[in-house]
């Protein structure tokens, strides 16, 4: 039996893309409206927070240090230091007038390109997109007519690209190759049912087996690369928004969850929402690669 255990007692607005530092051995994440990135160390169980300029979806980690980000107007460069502010550069403008469109989900392919999609706030309209952005400095729009870009994982043998629209009720999955970043044959991978919640953020074990937050129904899944789901592990809050794997040893999967926009009498049934919460799992995940830019 899986065991949730509440890994870091906070309150984040939205907590999401939870990602693993495998040399500082910490955890990191972002609070979308906050907006934040920070840092929690296990073992001395400190938690250290950057503000952001603007609201931020995702990131990668650098291989030469620092982050790659995907925030409310772009792109950007992002610089952390222990005893200081952040710095922060934007290589990629996203170019829309609307205010509401901005950076959500994203992560790094295993070749070390950036992916990012973004959402449509309002959610009335398909204009969103999915954007690989390469070393080189290179931006390519790869899925168009989106609402809120989600799910973004690459399988364990690199040959697949999952991705959703969680005002959708299915996860894609599509050819990837690996040399050139190309996704080819999209096809459905799972749908899930809007009783079963909305496909939020995603990812992969060492078997290929699809990890998924279903938000908005208080629970996370696992998903064989056939797409027949394998077990269910309920949660003790009803907007977990990203899954990832990490430990010294991958096995310990972090669960971040979102206080916004659940209401007041609501959150007194769960007092826990915006904490990031962990499960022991038998099956590690798959490395995080680094933006090799």
């Amino acid at each position: 039996m899986n065991q949730v255990k509440l890994a870091i007692d906070i309150r984040a607005q939205i907590g999401e893309c939870p990602r693993w530092h495998p040399v500082e051995n910490c955890l990191y994440w972002v609070d979308i409206h906050e907006p934040s990135v920070n840092r929690f160390d296990p073992q001395s169980r400190m938690v250290r927070k950057w503000v952001m300029p603007e609201r931020i979806g995702c990131f990668g980690f650098r291989r030469d240090g620092g982050l790659i980000a995907g925030m409310q107007s772009g792109i950007f460069l992002v610089d952390l230091f222990d005893d200081g502010a952040p710095t922060v550069r934007r290589v990629f403008d996203y170019e829309t007038e609307n205010p509401n469109i901005r950076f959500n989900d994203g992560r790094c392919d295993p070749l070390g390109r950036f992916w990012a999609g973004a959402v449509v706030e309002s959610m009335d309209k398909r204009v969103a997109s999915l954007f690989r952005y390469d070393p080189d400095g290179t931006c390519t729009r790869m899925v168009d007519k989106l609402i809120c870009s989600n799910g973004l994982a690459f399988s364990a043998d690199a040959r697949t690209m999952y991705h959703s629209d969680s005002r959708q009720d299915y996860v894609w999955a599509w050819d990837f190759d690996r040399a050139t970043g190309d996704i080819t044959n999209q096809r459905v991978f799972l749908r899930i049912d809007i009783q079963e919640g909305r496909p939020d953020g995603a990812a992969v074990d060492v078997e290929g087996y699809y990890w998924i937050c279903h938000i908005g129904a208080w629970r996370v899944a696992r998903y064989s690369p056939d797409g027949v789901i394998d077990r269910v592990i309920g949660l003790p809050v009803q907007r977990p928004t990203m899954c990832a794997f990490g430990g010294s040893n991958l096995k310990t999967l972090y669960i971040t969850s979102a206080t916004y926009p659940i209401a007041a009498p609501d959150l007194k049934k769960q007092p826990l929402a915006g904490a990031i919460f962990s499960i022991d799992v038998d099956v590690p995940g798959i490395p995080e690669p680094f933006f090799s830019g």
